[in-house]
């Protein structure tokens, strides 16, 4: 599973709080990933492409157990890679099939708006723009397989243990 993307750094001990602010709680999935990084970073969802990659500090996503993973999914972002991760928030990620890395030194690596390959069976952020490269600790088989098919509730679907999820159905 290889990831290539725009890189978006962020510094240590970003909350969920800065990814899904309370203002966003009532608004459709579309409307609340617009306030995505918009206490810290105005404006950073209207610059954002989709199979861009958040790269982050220590703790990223510490704070709640909020779904904010599910807003940067709807932004179209491709990774999330990190010096460190909440728990929670790494959870949330493969819940969500957003392929997260903790990677030490990662920050060191890159600089917002280089192009980084980020494979996550091997652990390897290849920087496009730089030439640099750095290997961490891959992402666990188990892992990779429920992100590839699209997050939990799919991979519970797929093995029969919830019923298909109806989309498009009206009342």
């Amino acid at each position: 599973m290889v990831v290539e993307g725009r890189v978006w750094t962020f510094g240590d001990d970003i909350s969920t709080d800065l990814l899904y602010p309370q203002t966003a709680y009532s608004l459709p999935l579309d409307e609340a990933a617009k306030l995505v990084f918009s206490a810290n970073r105005p404006g950073w969802s209207e610059e954002v492409e989709s199979g861009d990659i958040v790269v982050g500090g220590v703790n990223f996503g510490m704070g709640s157990s909020r779904p904010a993973v599910a807003l940067l999914r709807e932004l179209g972002i491709a990774a999330n890679l990190a010096e460190s991760f909440a728990n929670l928030y790494f959870r949330n990620c493969v819940n969500y099939a957003l392929p997260p890395l903790g990677l030490p030194g990662i920050l060191g690596l890159v600089s917002e708006g280089d192009r980084i390959s980020v494979d996550f069976e091997s652990g390897t952020v290849e920087n496009i723009t730089t030439g640099g490269s750095l290997v961490g600790e891959p992402l666990p088989p188990a892992l990779l397989a429920i992100i590839r098919r699209g997050g939990v509730l799919s991979s519970l679907e797929e093995a029969g243990f919830l019923p298909p999820i109806e989309t498009g159905a009206t009342t």
